[in-house]
């Protein structure tokens, strides 16, 4: 595949993506085609010349609120879906390696025998060297989301952008699986998804990234080829969360 690397926007990226979007058509679990279409598609960012770590939800094995809501202990359900994350980092290190594509898992919450503990100087030095990062884990720490470690770990490592993976094509004013009117936003601004309770990160996540300036991709996965877009045209395909004025898509 023959790539232009004047093309891209960003040098070093994170990419966030639900453990949902790995389900395919499934209604929980990993499945296999659908971790393989990602793999693929995060080799061809990869072939780019662009740096890019991943951070994976759990939520297609275990939800750590909806442990909570059922009645169990909100820090033992977070652990659970640490642990969950971990599940899916490992899966989607085999379908990359597969493709090889060389690949380190960091954990924050230590397991010698699987992957390495997460330490920011050595996250950075094996992006430096091409290999894709994927952090699992989370912060290793109950009550946050893989959302607000999305976040942080892209600032840690001098991401210029976060892509958000999700299964729409950008933020909309309303579901549009719901409402047929609901307008999609071309860019956003941090404050005005704050303001509106917008459902692109957690507010905590949303105002990490406004302290620090860094932009938001968010775009659909389920499209193939996306996330290659999301390096080279990120203006022009869903929403780009930033320190921009909002404007509504064509």
């Amino acid at each position: 595949m023959s790539i232009d690397v004047q093309q891209v926007a960003y040098k070093r990226v994170l990419l966030k993506i639900s453990g949902e979007a790995l389900m395919g058509d499934g209604k929980y679990g990993i499945h296999p085609p659908t971790l393989t279409r990602v793999a693929s598609e995060i080799q061809a960012v990869v072939e780019a010349k662009t740096e890019i770590a991943v951070v994976i939800g759990g939520g297609n094995i275990f939800r750590g609120v909806a442990g909570a809501t059922g009645g169990m202990d909100r820090s033992s359900a977070d652990y659970m879906g640490m642990l969950a994350t971990c599940i899916n980092a490992m899966a989607l290190q085999d379908a990359l390696e597969k493709l090889g594509v060389h690949t380190r898992v960091l954990s924050a919450i230590k397991m010698e025998q699987i992957c390495e503990p997460y330490i920011r100087r050595r996250a950075v030095r094996h992006l430096e060297k091409g290999r894709v990062v994927i952090f699992a884990a989370g912060t290793g720490n109950p009550y946050f989301t893989t959302d607000t470690a999305a976040s942080l770990r892209a600032m840690e490592i001098g991401a210029e952008a976060i892509l958000k993976a999700t299964k729409v094509d950008g933020v909309y004013n309303a579901d549009p699986k719901v409402d047929a009117g609901a307008k999609r936003y071309r860019t956003l601004a941090y404050m005005d998804v704050l303001k509106a309770g917008l459902a692109v990160m957690d507010s905590t996540a949303i105002s990490l990234c406004m302290e620090n300036k860094l932009p938001i991709v968010v775009f659909d996965i389920t499209v193939m080829g996306n996330i290659f877009k999301a390096i080279t045209s990120p203006g022009e395909m869903g929403t780009l969360v930033g320190p921009v004025a909002t404007a509504w898509a064509d």
